[in-house]
This record gives structure tokens, sequence and C-alpha cells, in this order.
């Protein structure tokens, strides 16, 4: 295992230069704004993440409501919660041409106006398109940025920044259930979700928070000093990336020159408007409508090629394969989350141990305990001597055990204990995007988390309705914690032999060219 994150390289480029330019840290930088940005970032997920998680309330008001079957009603809740993850990757388009801020506002929007669309519902099929589709493109286009932001932001905590701004999810559970509850009892679930989408407006100032930093202190992070470390898999994966770097290059040059050209025709553009001054007035708005369409012109154009290299060009992110290896890895790790949330009550109940779990239920354990899971392993992380990547493997490893046994304990105490390991373990998802960011660098981190969330989508949408096709064949639950930990296990050992194989193949090369 690598000794550091600091190990890997943020920049993916030469050793020799790193410590070589000493550079005025930004006052913002782990300090100062960051942690607006961290208090921004909470809140999106006590306002997204929290809301998604308190749908059950809404859900059997649906099913009240519509009369419809419990398998139709539930795939409104799942598109929005699938919808949310699944559009990272062309959130990250947006990200490109119009950066944090701009999108997070765009998102507040659209999520608010999917809530009051919602309020009018006449049919489920209504709610799809209103609520599944509309408030979940936009509650995406706003949870995105909120952890790109925190990314750019904090070098040195990173991993305490992300935990403490993910605890908002566990949070948000608490208080947008009961804020539900009461609402939907008061004034009706109508009424309740066109609150609901006033309270979701909130966003957009959340957003306006995410204050861009300049490029010159995103790309000083180069030039952090890192530890002298000689592990050899923190090498393999430098190689990774550095080749990501080699391969990037070419475009980086033909982005310049395209800079270039666009910057001497919005030159011309205004030269022509200083020297048309004694034109008349519908002259000179023509021509500032023209710099305008220009100027964005530039924009859209620069944000979709670096978005397009991402993704599809030479300096693609799945050329890295460690990365690859951690998209596999996405596609098995959240479905085997959400399904001890879905199948513990009906285990409760099979148990006959309802009494008890009334008094404190299982899912709240899970709950409570993934908040202090989060921040706490967030400052293991941060330590100067722990891989983050090896606390993120041991949580994994830890999560998976608990969900193949979990189906063994029969006792409240056990299933009380197997549940605060799931949700003290499950904070491991406060490290994806410091690892993320580890692999592909801060550079390429918001096209590089759109794919693991996207990934995360899919498991959460898939994963659910496939664990109840499970119970329908066999009558067991059991099978379904078993299936789905199996796979899941299989994407962790792929994730934790893949460092090693990429750290092979640079010694292969090496020898044959020696023999050559």
């Amino acid at each position: 295992m690598y000794a550091s994150r600091e190990d890997i390289g943020y920049d993916f480029g030469d050793d020799s230069k790193v410590g070589s330019k000493p550079i005025k840290p930004n006052p913002n930088i782990d300090g100062g704004w960051a942690w607006m940005i961290v208090l921004s970032s909470f809140l999106v997920h006590i306002l997204i993440m929290g809301s998604q998680m308190a749908l059950g309330i809404l859900n059997m008001e649906w099913l009240e409501e519509f009369n419809q079957s419990r398998g139709l009603t539930a795939w409104v809740s799942s598109l929005s919660m699938g919808i949310t993850l699944i559009v990272g990757p062309f959130i990250g388009l947006f990200i490109s041409m119009c950066g944090c801020r701009k999108t997070a506002i765009i998102g507040g929007i659209l999520n608010a106006l999917g809530w009051i669309l919602s309020a009018y519902a006449s049919n489920v099929h209504y709610l799809f398109l209103t609520f599944g589709v509309t408030a979940g493109v936009g509650s995406g286009m706003v949870y995105l940025p909120a952890v790109v932001m925190v990314g750019q932001y904090f070098q040195k905590r990173r991993a305490l920044a992300q935990g403490l701004s993910t605890t908002g999810t566990g949070f948000g559970a608490f208080l947008m259930t009961a804020l539900l509850k009461y609402l939907c009892t008061e004034f009706g679930w109508r009424n309740a979700m066109f609150i609901q989408g006033a309270i979701s407006l909130n966003l957009c100032v959340c957003g306006a928070l995410m204050r861009p930093l300049s490029p010159k202190d995103i790309v000083s992070e180069k030039y952090v000093v890192r530890s002298n470390s000689g592990d050899n898999q923190a090498k393999a994966l430098s190689r990774s990336a550095e080749t990501i770097k080699s391969k990037g290059v070419l475009s980086e040059e033909l982005e310049k020159k395209q800079e270039a050209t666009n910057e001497e025709v919005l030159d011309s553009v205004q030269h022509i408007e200083i020297g048309g001054k004694s034109r008349s007035r519908r002259d000179m708005y023509g021509l500032r409508i023209l710099k305008t369409v220009s100027q964005l012109t530039v924009t859209v154009r620069k944000g979709f090629a670096m978005w397009y290299s991402s993704y599809f060009g030479a300096a693609s992110l799945f050329t890295n394969r460690v990365f690859v290896a951690f998209i596999i890895w996405a596609l098995f790790a959240y479905s085997s989350f959400v399904i001890p949330f879905i199948h513990l009550p009906e285990i409760v109940k099979q148990y006959n141990l309802s009494s008890q779990n009334n008094i404190f239920p299982l899912t709240s354990i899970i709950a409570i305990v993934h908040i202090f899971g989060k921040v706490i392993l967030g400052i293991i992380s941060d330590l100067p001597c722990i891989s983050t990547w090896n606390v993120f493997l041991m949580a994994n490893f830890t999560l998976v055990t608990c969900i193949l046994t979990l189906p063994l304990m029969q006792a409240y105490v056990s299933l009380a204990v197997v549940c605060a390991l799931i949700g003290f373990s499950s904070g491991y998802f406060s490290l994806m995007p410091v690892v993320t960011e580890d692999l592909v660098g801060t550079k390429h981190l918001a096209n590089a988390y759109g794919i693991i969330i996207c990934a995360n989508g899919i498991s959460a949408l898939l994963g659910p309705p496939f664990a109840g096709w499970i119970y329908d064949i066999t009558h067991k639950y059991d099978f379904s914690f078993y299936i789905c930990g199996l796979l899941y296990m299989m994407g962790i050992i792929f994730l934790f032999i893949q460092p090693y194989i990429q750290k092979k193949q640079p010694r292969e090369k090496s020898t044959e060219e020696a023999q050559v």
C-alpha cells in the first residue's frame, strides 16, 4: 500500500520540479473561505441527500393517493436518487463550461422547480417526469459541484473536510424526515412538496457561496512538497497518473492554439467596436451582441474540448487502469449499502424483534454511526503516517464482511452491533473524492468523480430491484445479502490487486528495453 496521498502527485507531472518554485500559498486554501465551502457542501447534502433519504414519507402518501402498485410507485424515488448520480458525467461538461458556481445555481432552480411541479401531479407517471427526472437532474447539478469545490479548496485536510461536509446526509435524513412528516400531517403532501420546493431554493444560495479559485491557485498544487516515500505501489499509481499527463500534452498545445485564435477574433471585434463609436447606437448594440456570442462560443468550445478529452481523447481517464478498477468497484458498492435499509424492517419482523426495533430502529443506528464514521475516518486519513488508500480499503473489507454476516444474526443485540459496524465502515463515502483526486488530480476531478457517482447511481437504481427479484425467486432475504456481498467483494479484490499489476508492467517494459 502506498504511504500517503501526497506521494501520488496531484499534477501527474515531473517530480523533479517538486518544491523547486516557492509559491506564496493562498490563505483560502485549507482555511479562510475554504470553511465556507465546507458549510455550503454540508447544506447541499442536507437539502439533497437528506431529502432523498426521507422520501419514504412521501412514498406512503403517493401509494394512498394514486392506488398504484408498490413497485411502480417506488420507481419515483428510485429515479430521483439514481438520476442524481447517473448524470454525473454530463454535469462535468457543465462545470467545464460554466464553472461550479453557475452550475449549482442553475441546478438549485431546477431542483426547486421539480418539487413545485410535483405538487400538481395527477398520476405516478407525472411524478416520473417532474420529480424523478427534473428534480433528479437539478440535484445532480448541485451535488457534484459541492464535492468538487471542497476538493479544490483543501490540500492538507481534504479527507476531514469531505467528511464534515458529507455528514449533512445523516443530519438531513433526521431533519427532512421530521419536516416532511410534519408538513404532510398539517398541510397535506401536495402543499408539503410546494413548501419543500421553496426551501430547496436555498441551494442557489449554497451555489453562490462556491467562489471559484484562480487557475494559479489550482495549478500551484504541483509545487506542494511531498514526503519521500519509497513505497513501490505509490510509484505505480503515480505512473498511472503520469500516463494521463503525458498523453494530454498534445491536446493542451492544441487548446492553446485555439485560445490564441479565439482571442484574435475577440480583439478584432473589440477594435471594431472602439472604431465605430461614431456609428449609430443600433450598430453598437449589434457589435456588443456579437462580442458576447463570440465569448460564449469560446467558453463552450473550451469546456467541451476539456470534457471530451477527459473521456474520449488521448488523455482519456480510461487509460488509467487503477481508475477503471475504481469504476468497476463503484458499480457494486452502493447497492450493498442501500439493501440493508430496504430489507432490515422485514428481517426484524421475521425474527419477531419489532418491539425492540421500535424503541431504537436498526436503520437509525446505521444513520447515526454513519455520521461519526465519516468524520473519524476523515481525521485518520489526514494523519501523516496513514494512507488514505489503506483506510479506504480496510473500511470496504469491514463493510462487505458485515453485509455477508448480517443474515446470520438473529438476536437484536447482534444485529445492532453489525449495523453499527455497517454505519461506521460506510463512512468511507467521504474518502471517495479524496481517492479519486489522488488517482487523477484536481484538474480532472469533476469529470472523474462524475463517472464514479454515475456508477454508484446505476448501482442504486438497479440494486434494490435486483434484491427484490432474488427474494421473489428464493423467498429469503439471505440470498440478497450473499449475492450482493459477493459481487461487492469481487469489486474490492479487483481494486486491491490493480495497483500491483500497474507496478509490475513498467518493470517488464524496462526489461524489454534493456534487452533491445
